[in-house]
């Protein structure tokens, strides 16, 4: 890249205001949908699960199919379509809320199809960025994607608290549609010359390339030890996300606006996370500081789950989901640029999408699970389980050589 790197590049600094904008309305989206189902449509904990599993079950249904396709095709296109896609089906959400026809089934069916758009964006988007950044910068550039979204994160939900509150859950929605859109317009001024895509690929020739990317991915790249940790680390974030807004407005009894603001503690932190990782990098190497963010999860969970007992609930609730944040900030782009630094170009779509579908298999599993045995056991109870979860995968790492891996330059 000759346009004097990641920071100052007219079309990374597109990359990054669409990406940063339309994950602003995801985070509004996420909060407005778990308190749609529970607020509007009388949802339970597990209805909440359902909801995430149906978020995510495209991934697991169709991820693996999806990355050896965008492999072989300009990945800049797919993320503008379906940002359009994406857009259109969020506002079915209010008008068939308006038109009295919005049900927990309906409802999870425009999830899904908005989930299936996500998988193709995302596996464009993921590996479109090695495309525009430099190897050495590449970290750098995930730690700046990472800081966007911190704010995100932050404003996401506190903004999504607001909405709901001031219009209702449904109309919330509206608020991510139109960052999609923006998304959208913005990628197509991206100036970047991509491979022309293939042609001719057969069904016999797909699944060879599919299993191409689950041999890198499990195989020669070394990833693997990673990526099992990672499908662990999924376990516990999957029952995060089941539990934590059904525990805030029906155990610790807070209202939209408060649960907005313990979200916005979490992008606090990952804000922080992600201006600090770098530097943390350096010093620690990836392997550790991978590690430090699993104990940090860990100790995250265990303070929220503290908040039922104490009389400053949501007080503490924010500090866990600002521990949760910081962790997250931290980690993300470590890991990510470690995969892609590892994965030449032909596979990355590929070994992105082999990895992050079966993290998302974990979430369609085991979300449902952990909403029914929250509404059997306690909210708190399936918090403990999922601290458990995250202390297992960093003292499984901890005790492997990945501890002493730093990235390739």
């Amino acid at each position: 890249m000759g346009d004097g790197g990641v920071f100052i590049s007219r079309s990374f600094l597109r990359y990054w205001r669409a990406t940063a904008v339309s994950g602003l309305g995801t985070y509004v989206t996420v909060f407005a949908l778990q308190a749609l189902v529970v607020l509007t449509l009388d949802g339970t904990a597990a209805d909440v699960g359902w909801l995430n599993a149906a978020r995510w079950l495209p991934y697991l249904t169709l991820g693996l199919v999806v990355g050896a396709l965008v492999d072989g095709r300009r990945r800049l296109p797919l993320m503008v379509n379906t940002d359009l896609a994406q857009a259109v089906l969020l506002l079915l959400i209010p008008v068939l809320w308006w038109l009295e026809a919005l049900s927990m089934p309906v409802l999870l069916a425009v999830v899904f199809a908005y989930g299936t758009a996500a998988v193709v964006n995302m596996a464009a988007t993921m590996s479109f960025l090695p495309r525009l950044v430099e190897r050495g910068r590449l970290q750098p550039a995930h730690a700046r994607v990472d800081g966007a979204d911190a704010v995100s994160s932050a404003a996401g939900p506190a903004l999504g608290g607001l909405l709901v509150t001031a219009v209702g859950a449904p109309f919330a929605v509206v608020v991510d549609s139109a960052t999609y859109l923006y998304s959208a317009l913005t990628l197509r001024r991206i100036e970047v010359d991509e491979p022309p895509p293939r042609t001719g690929v057969t069904a016999r020739r797909l699944l060879g390339e599919i299993l191409d990317g689950v041999r890198w991915a499990y195989g020669a790249s070394g990833l693997r030890t990673l990526a099992i940790a990672t499908h662990g680390w999924f376990v516990g974030n999957a029952v995060v996300g089941v539990v934590l807004a059904p525990y805030a407005f029906l155990v610790l009894d807070l209202s939209a606006a408060e649960f907005g603001l313990v979200g916005a503690a979490g992008g606090v932190g990952a804000a922080l996370g992600a201006a600090i990782t770098t530097a943390v990098g350096l010093r620690l190497g990836t392997g550790r500081t991978i590690i430090l963010c699993h104990l940090l999860t860990t100790s995250a969970v265990v303070t929220m789950t503290l908040a039922g007992q104490s009389s400053y609930a949501a007080w503490v609730l924010g500090l866990g989901q600002g521990i949760y944040g910081l962790a997250m900030g931290m980690s993300n782009s470590h890991e990510m640029s470690y995969r892609q630094l590892v994965t030449p170009d032909a596979l990355q779509a590929r070994t992105n999408t082999t990895l992050r579908s079966l993290n998302r298999a974990v979430v369609v599993v085991v979300a449902p699970l952990a909403g029914l045995l929250a509404d059997a056991v306690g909210m708190q109870t399936m918090l403990v389980v999922a601290a458990v979860a995250f202390g297992a995968v960093a003292l499984g790492l901890a005790s492997t050589s990945f501890r002493t891996v730093r990235a390739p330059t």
